[in-house]
């Protein structure tokens, strides 16, 4: 049983990586005519262009990576059948329920990988792509408002004009009220660079304060100024939540929530963050019974595109549950187990089915 094991999951990863490889080909052909459009502008080059397409790699080999998953089994399991080799271990004694269980450990092994490559390495490089091209660029991160970003620090509001690629801050104003309401004073600075440890130094301030007896101003060459707006809460500007790291949306989650904010769509990346990983092993064991059902049932073609129907419904279900999770505000854990539980039932049925016949 050891053999089969061991020859089963070597057909699995070597049809799975071959896959992988095409998928990951035609994303990155895709992102070579999308950055072509960008060559020529102040320094961007086609030298820079190349880098900022590998830079993306990571990335696109954490998305495609159940896709591939999912029809290099297929293919895998197809060609053993259509080769009576599948056949032959049945009748050695290998059952299709140990067939589930060895694909199981292999799509878990996958995800775990996965689940590394989108934590440490994606985020990375995603972000090190758009910095990367702002600064060949000369561009600066792009605002949610035309008077910049707006955060809320406790009882103080930041406005920030800018934000260059290397996470300094242009045009900084910190407004601070006091419990009753009332504006007590605020803060302008012409940059802010970031120090470490919550610290930012403030260049070129000057503080205006409001009280009872009138209106003081004070001007300083630099300022430390302490506030829970880091790179990483910045990085929310530079990256989709959903390619961003566990570490990054849990702290960025957490401080939406200390300042009242809605965080259900960050939640809802967390979690997906963590769960979409093992769709590989569901991916791999949904696409059985329609590749062990045997020669007669319908060729390779007809399975693959069953197959990838199988996918697309998941994919589909999952985006429809997070969009009216979002509406209706439903716990981010449940929105995004709730496909995984379901398409996970739905594959163990079709192999008891298959197991049956």
């Amino acid at each position: 049983m050891k053999l089969l094991a061991r020859y089963l999951t070597s057909q699995v990863l070597a049809t799975s990586g071959l896959v992988l490889l095409g998928l990951l080909l035609l994303f990155t052909f895709f992102d070579v005519v999308d950055e072509i459009g960008s060559v020529g502008r102040n320094s961007y080059g086609l030298g820079k262009a190349v880098v900022v397409v590998l830079l993306k790699v990571p990335g696109h080999l954490y998305e495609i990576m159940p896709v591939a998953a999912l029809i290099g089994t297929l293919l895998a399991l197809s060609r053993l059948v259509g080769n009576s080799e599948f056949a032959v271990m049945r009748v050695s004694g290998l059952s299709t329920w140990r067939v589930a269980g060895y694909f199981g450990v292999i799509g878990v092994m996958l995800a775990l990988l996965s689940l590394l490559l989108g934590e440490y390495i994606a985020p990375w490089s995603e972000q090190a792509a758009q910095r990367y091209k702002l600064l060949a660029t000369h561009s600066v991160v792009a605002q949610q408002f035309r008077s910049g970003l707006w955060v809320k620090d406790g009882s103080r509001f930041i406005n920030v004009r800018e934000v260059m690629p290397d996470s300094t801050l242009r045009g900084v104003d910190i407004y601070g009220f006091e419990p009753d309401g009332r504006l007590g004073w605020t803060r302008s600075a012409e940059q802010a660079n970031w120090r470490g440890n919550q610290t930012w130094s403030l260049q070129q301030v000057v503080e205006t304060r409001f009280s009872a007896d009138g209106i003081t101003a004070s001007r300083r060459a630099s300022q430390d100024w302490q506030s829970v707006l880091t790179p990483d809460i910045l990085s929310v500007l530079l990256i989709a939540p959903e390619k961003m790291s566990a570490r990054t949306l849990w702290r960025y989650v957490a401080h939406l929530k200390e300042n009242g904010q809605k965080a259900t769509r960050y939640e809802l990346a967390l979690w997906t963050k963590f769960i979409s990983p093992f769709v590989i092993p569901i991916m791999m064991l949904i696409v059985m019974p329609f590749a062990i059902q045997g020669p007669r049932s319908g060729g390779t073609s007809s399975k693959i595109f069953m197959g990838i129907l199988a996918g697309l419904g998941f994919h589909l279900l999952s985006r429809l549950f997070g969009h009216l999770g979002l509406l209706n505000d439903w716990p981010a854990v449940a929105v995004a187990t709730l496909p995984l539980l379901i398409f996970l039932t739905i594959a163990l049925l079709g192999i008891r089915w298959v197991d049956r016949r």
